[in-house]
């Protein structure tokens, strides 16, 4: 997530990377056919040209609205993620406790049953993160060598490189109990089988009466809520924005920058002899601003993506992991992570 309020200019630049190069080459090599061939035919009128361009505004808008929204869908996703979590803190900490049973724990020894489902349920947020992160074919990274190559190093610069390695795989190995580990994450979808591990663990509380039947029922219930985050986020994740209207839009902006300079270069040239030249900064700009929006609807439609455009997962996992060890009286607490090159991840 970029915390920086605006946008600096070298930013910009760099997030259209070197698409305001062949925009430019485009535009000049169409001005200089132009005024070398002296072609009249060699024209476009604006009239069509701005039906084609208002055509393209209205698509691009419809795809950027619904990239917008698997965003933000993303982060009440997580955010609902961080409210349960504090519920399951806070349940299990009032609920497991001797009140119903015959021979009563030690303090101690109800403080290390506490503190397994609290760790345990850390290990279960990291391990979805790491899930989320896993790249799906319709993501840049996946695409050719080129896109490809640029992401990586988008990843470095503005990504989940800037933290250096991750740090999701010592979490698992910390908070997953060491007779678990190996079994947990062997897994497919270790996030999943994590959650099935608390249930297992909270009937066995109930069969020792460290929880009755009502508290059994509304852990379980937590449980189930967290089931329904993570489906829902695997659900972003696992299905793209429809790709007729993803991929079609670039086709479209592809069309109107190939025909744009045509039409501005016939039409300046009425200015008199330096017309035509000053066409070529009004086809860069125009040409550009129709890029960036398709750029910015194309790195918002996955926010699970590894790159600074994405919901900052490891920051949520790190404000929830804070919290749970604060409700267990922890004094050696992780740092928050803080923002580096203006990205939140």
């Amino acid at each position: 997530m970029f915390v920086r309020k605006n946008m600096t200019a070298k930013g910009l630049l760099r997030f259209s990377g070197g698409h305001i190069l062949w925009i430019t080459g485009w535009a000049v090599l169409v001005t200089v056919l132009y005024e070398l061939l002296h072609a009249e035919w060699f024209e476009i009128p604006l009239l069509p040209l701005s039906l084609i361009g208002t055509a393209v505004a209205f698509y691009v808008g419809f795809k950027n609205n619904q990239a917008y929204d698997r965003l933000w869908e993303a982060r009440k996703i997580w955010g609902a993620i961080v409210n349960s979590s504090r519920a399951w803190g806070s349940a299990v900490k009032g609920f497991v406790g001797n009140q119903f049973t015959k021979e009563d724990l030690s303090d101690g020894e109800i403080h290390h049953v506490r503190e397994k489902l609290i760790y345990r349920h850390v290990a279960w947020l990291y391990a979805l993160r790491n899930q989320l992160l896993i790249p799906t074919p319709w993501e840049h990274i996946s695409q050719h060598r080129l896109i490809a190559d640029a992401t990586r190093k988008r990843m470095q610069r503005f990504g989940v490189g800037l933290l250096g390695e991750d740090i999701s795989e010592e979490m698992l190995q910390k908070y997953i109990p060491e007779n678990e580990y190996e079994r947990l994450i062997n897994y497919k979808n270790t996030a999943t089988q994590i959650i099935d591990q608390q249930a297992a663990d909270l009937a066995k509380l109930r069969k020792q009466n460290l929880i009755d039947d009502f508290r059994h029922m509304e852990l379980q219930k937590i449980l189930y809520d967290f089931y329904v985050h993570q489906g829902k986020a695997e659900r972003i994740k696992k299905f793209p924005l429809p790709r007729q209207y993803g991929g079609m839009s670039l086709i479209f902006i592809g069309i109107f920058i190939f025909l744009l300079p045509i039409g501005m270069v016939s039409e300046f040239h009425r200015l008199g002899p330096y017309g035509p030249m000053l066409s070529i900064p009004f086809t860069v700009l125009v040409s550009w601003i129709f890029l960036m929006m398709e750029l910015v609807g194309d790195y918002s439609e996955n926010p699970f993506e590894g790159l600074g455009n994405d919901i900052p997962m490891l920051s949520l996992c790190r404000v929830i992991e804070i919290d749970l060890l604060e409700m267990l009286d922890e004094k050696d607490l992780p740092k928050p992570i803080e923002a580096v090159n203006d990205v939140l991840m």
